[in-house]
């Protein structure tokens, strides 16, 4: 188990603090599992529900469904709701009655908040989705942050989100999406995963798809805001729509790697045929196939700028490292969807090192190509352009044009 750890002007203590300080709050972590550099998660969460607070008069429902010490939950109260703020029940829940003690505690000051409830839970999540599925209870937000992969609860989950409302969502399943444990990517995805340069990213748009044939159940559509991870968690946020939007179920599909030359291919399931040929001189080459996973966007540009806007005038609800997310996911859309590391494609040519991403984007771009950084993985880009033309631009950037 982790506890928090303070830091006064930067400085890194030796001893667990027992009041951490984050955005607006300060609390007691205890003895559970809780981890300071998640807080761009949290900051996430925290301007996603002021986003939406700002934009409604009804009142609201947030959902903390795995609340641990309670920091999101009292940032939500003391932090999401503006000046005028719609009244907000705001529900707490950890299956762990160990920690009820300290989530009360921590969550004291939230009763001074007008218009705000408190509503404190120790159930496991899917009993509690079940039963306010049972009473017609709707939440306009709900955090899932799930140890190991969370897909058990996603449609219990779905099942009482309201129309437009917001699922923040983390795995700490790493190995099956990433191609590590194929058999578990089986059971857990009801997809095949191969290991990829870009695995952050498949395991990501592996979750993505999950999420959207759950909500296409409910007949309901899917939008993906924000996703993002460190390789240790996977974490997106998604809104959920009254409907499916024109040709969502175009963003199902599969992605095609071949290890040998590192070409890659994609098509939509809807319009699969025969795959092409790869870049393999001989023909030998053979495609390895993950999916079905997402292939749309995995960002929405337009809120992200709006949660800037937001944190612009509430600053401490946005640390530099969250903000440096957003600004790097802002510019990143998730399309086209073959990413490529220029490390790779480096080694391939058998040169000393691989050009800068910038320099890459930019030349491709100026060959009229789609092209930008990867704001999922660093040291790789995206890009429309067949590999044998990304060999070559980067094979000039490094060695010179001949």
């Amino acid at each position: 188990m982790e506890a928090g750890w303070g830091s006064v002007a930067g400085t890194h203590l030796e001893t667990p603090d027992p009041h951490y300080r984050e955005g607006a709050v300060r609390l007691q972590t205890g003895p559970g599992f809780f981890r300071q550099d998640s807080r761009p998660s949290r900051d996430l969460s925290v301007l996603l529900a002021a986003r939406q607070a700002s934009q409604t008069q009804r009142p609201l429902r947030w959902l903390d469904l795995m609340a641990g010490c309670g920091i999101r939950g009292l940032r939500w109260g003391l932090e999401a709701l503006p000046g005028a703020s719609p009244d907000l029940e705001l529900w707490s829940n950890d299956a762990d009655s160990d920690r009820s003690a300290l989530l009360k505690l921590n969550l004291q000051p939230l009763h001074q908040v007008s218009g705000l409830s408190l509503k404190f839970s120790c159930r496991p999540a899917e009993h509690l989705l079940r039963q306010a599925y049972l009473d017609q209870t709707l939440f306009d937000l709900i955090d899932l942050d799930a140890f190991g992969c969370p897909n058990h609860l996603l449609q219990s989950a779905l099942a009482v989100l309201r129309f437009d409302g917001l699922l923040v969502l983390a795995s700490t399943d790493g190995r099956s999406p990433t191609g590590h444990d194929r058999l578990a990517a089986m059971r857990h995805f009801a997809a095949a995963a191969r290991a990829h340069p870009a695995s952050w990213e498949i395991a990501l748009r592996l979750q993505l798809a999950v999420l959207a044939r759950e909500a296409w159940q409910l007949g309901r559509g899917l939008q993906p805001i924000a996703c993002f991870s460190d390789g240790r968690t996977f974490r997106l946020a998604v809104s959920l729509r009254q409907r499916l939007s024109n040709e969502e179920e175009d963003q199902l599909g599969l992605l095609a790697r071949c290890e040998r030359c590192g070409d890659q291919t994609v098509q939509p399931l809807l319009k699969l045929s025969g795959w092409r040929t790869c870049l393999c001189a001989d023909g030998q080459g053979r495609w390895a196939v993950t999916g079905p996973l997402w292939i749309g966007p995995l960002q929405d540009p337009e809120v992200l700028g709006q949660l800037l806007t937001i944190a612009a005038s509430q600053p401490v609800s946005l640390s530099s490292a969250g903000c440096r997310l957003l600004q790097r996911l802002q510019g990143d859309r998730g399309l086209p969807v073959c990413c490529w590391s220029t490390a790779e494609l480096a080694s391939r040519l058998r040169l000393v090192g691989p050009p800068a991403v910038e320099a890459l984007v930019q030349s491709l771009v100026n060959a009229g190509h789609l092209a930008c950084p990867s704001a999922v993985m660093n040291g790789q880009l995206r890009s429309d352009a067949p590999m044998a033309e990304l060999l070559q631009q980067c094979l000039d950037l490094v060695v010179g044009d001949p």
